[in-house]
């Protein structure tokens, strides 16, 4: 992909780190929370990049954007995260241009998801892209960007059978449980933290394991009272957390903290535990795991969970891959127009100049000179021209620089990016 007169001077990069090569600690520690992207963003800003997006998950982070070098966006990652140079370099990765967009692509429709079929992440996107806006760090690429990779994703949760049934960390962590916990609805159930994941979480607990004693715990106790109030579940104060771990045979802690929220000190008990961490980073520090009787769980393995549903999902990759290609093929045909716009823009305006200097010279030359219907037709001729020039250059895009350099120089057009 060529700069297109987007952005002169610059590519389009993807930068980030992931599932495929960062573990749950790394990717804790590049793991950005929402006044962290806000800071990001403002950085950005301050120098000087016109059009940016940032996205934090529990999978990846990344940020896709212009620039002239790469390491722009990969300090912007390490500046307002834990994480260093030195690590990114390690395990992260950079795409560039057309390779950039296909992975956005991926990202966005949940080809690249740790659990196949997980479509969290279009919300993600679609949060970024307004966070960005807000503070005037979109262009029409990005936005025309984000909106093909939506319409890409419903039409891949419509046309197939990738998403069927539920494919989330949620789902995944209650799947777990099910599979490892006998008489599940008479356990009790504690769920710590009720950001996106802890909400998701919940409401599968309560359609599937069909258990009643449920009880929730967050910092910010309103939030945990609107959820409990539409599933009929219990709520505690955040300084009862050590009480009912107590009491609790699950915990499931997502509170979405940069830092553990359990800690060793806070579990006392000799029957059997068993913890699930949703978190990046971590919220359950890992000297947990050396009491006994408890089991801690984190996240990625559940995601590396393979049942038969996951399995039958697999089928439908090819037609999933073939919906993204068609949607982003369509979306760098639009570069491409978008390529040779100025050049026909300033063809337009040249010929409109030589047409108003010659209806002049006729006007003066010739008595009684129907200036409006000479206007008509010769507007009518720009536009054909300049149709024919456009759908050339659309036709024939392997040599439309060539296609694009002639027309400006015949014409001897000045064009603006």
């Amino acid at each position: 992909m060529e700069a297109y007169n987007i952005a002169r001077g610059k590519s389009f990069y993807a930068v980030g780190i992931s599932y495929k090569k960062a573990d749950a600690e790394t990717r804790g520690r590049f793991s950005l929370d929402t006044v962290g992207k806000e800071r990001l963003l403002v950085q950005a800003k301050d120098e000087g990049l016109e059009s940016l997006l940032v996205i934090s998950t529990c999978n990846r982070t990344e940020v896709y954007g212009f620039a002239q070098h790469p390491f722009q966006l990969i300090k912007l990652i390490c500046d307002n995260s834990n994480g260093t140079v030195e690590e990114f370099q390690q395990v992260g990765y950079v795409c560039k241009n057309n390779d950039a967009i296909a992975h956005v692509f991926r990202v966005g429709t949940g080809l690249d998801s740790q659990i196949l079929g997980d479509f969290e992440i279009i919300s993600q996107l679609k949060q970024s892209f307004a966070a960005s806006k807000k503070l005037e760090l979109t262009d029409h690429f990005l936005e025309r960007l984000c909106n093909s990779v939506i319409q890409a994703s419903k039409r891949i949760k419509n046309e197939t059978d990738i998403s069927s049934g539920a494919t989330s960390v949620s789902f995944a962590s209650v799947q777990y449980i099910m599979n490892e916990v006998e008489n599940i609805s008479d356990k009790n159930i504690l769920l710590f933290g009720t950001g996106k994941i802890g909400r998701n979480t919940c409401e599968n607990l309560v359609k599937h394991t069909k258990n009643e004693h449920i009880t929730l715990i967050n910092r910010t106790k309103d939030k945990a009272e609107k959820i409990a109030g539409k599933f009929n579940l219990i709520v505690k104060d955040y300084c009862e957390l050590q009480t009912e771990i107590l009491n609790t045979d699950i915990l499931i802690v997502s509170t979405g903290a940069q830092h553990p929220t359990v800690s060793k000190d806070l579990i006392h008990r000799t029957k059997p535990l068993l913890i699930l961490d949703l978190s990046i980073p971590k919220n359950v520090a890992n000297d947990v795991s050396e009491l006994d009787n408890v089991t801690l769980v984190h996240l990625d393995h559940l995601s590396q969970m393979t049942d038969q549903t996951l399995e039958r999902r697999k089928a439908h990759i090819p037609k999933a891959e073939q919906i993204n290609e068609e949607v982003k093929t369509e979306f760098i045909q639009w570069l491409q127009t978008r390529k040779f716009a100025p050049t026909i823009k300033a063809l337009k305006k040249k010929l409109k100049s030589l047409k108003d200097a010659e209806i002049d010279f006729q006007r003066r030359k010739i008595e009684d000179f129907n200036e409006e219907q000479a206007t008509i037709i010769s507007e009518r001729i720009i536009q054909k021209i300049t149709t024919h020039f456009a759908n050339h250059l659309k036709d024939n895009s392997n040599t439309s620089d060539e296609s694009i350099d002639l027309i400006q120089k015949v014409f001897q057009l000045e064009t603006k990016a």
